[in-house]
């Protein structure tokens, strides 16, 4: 292994070594997500110039100047074009959309099924499935009229995150 070789792997840890930092959040000085240069960028601009030139420099048995700086050059290649992508790839998954998280409004008019038979009145709760967001959730819950387990459920009010108000519905086939 050349002298070149182990200066690019060098460079090329510190590349994966920035990476870990900002994935976990990190940021330096100007550089991160609200600087002039995300710290992802850095981060592949980084560890393609070490990695690209550690292979090069390898295949070239990078030992004269001209074929460390041709490797170098390869290398630096490599790293702008990484670079370039780690900032576009960074940028798109910061600015993704996302759906707004579900609130206890969003609960009213869902359906779902009886988990825990519901007593009638207020002489306690049952539990209840619903589908939140593609998502089951349990709740408790309060109803008119007692619900046995199994039974097919419309959620008409929702007091908290953790309670809703319950009428029983015709069966469907679906919970």
């Amino acid at each position: 292994m050349t002298t070149a070789t182990v200066v690019f792997l060098v460079i090329g840890g510190v590349g994966l070594a920035v990476l870990a930092f900002a994935l976990l959040g990190g940021e330096i000085g100007h550089i991160g997500a609200d600087g002039l240069v995300s710290l992802e960028a850095v981060a592949g601009f980084l560890g393609a110039l070490g990695f690209a030139g550690a292979i090069t420099a390898e295949l070239l048995d990078a030992r004269a100047p001209g074929s460390v700086a041709l490797s170098a050059a390869i290398a630096l290649v490599a790293a702008f074009v990484a670079a370039a992508l780690a900032l576009r790839f960074s940028r798109a998954a910061r600015d993704m959309p996302t759906d707004a998280t579900p609130a206890r409004h969003h609960l009213v008019g869902t359906l779902g099924v009886v988990v825990t038979a519901v007593p009638a009145g207020s002489s306690g709760y049952g539990e209840v499935r619903v589908r939140l967001g593609g998502q089951p959730v349990k709740l408790n819950a309060r109803a008119e009229q007692a619900l046995p387990a199994g039974t097919p459920i419309f959620v008409v009010e929702a007091p908290t995150d953790t309670s809703v108000v319950v009428e029983a519905t015709p069966h469907t086939g679906k919970a």
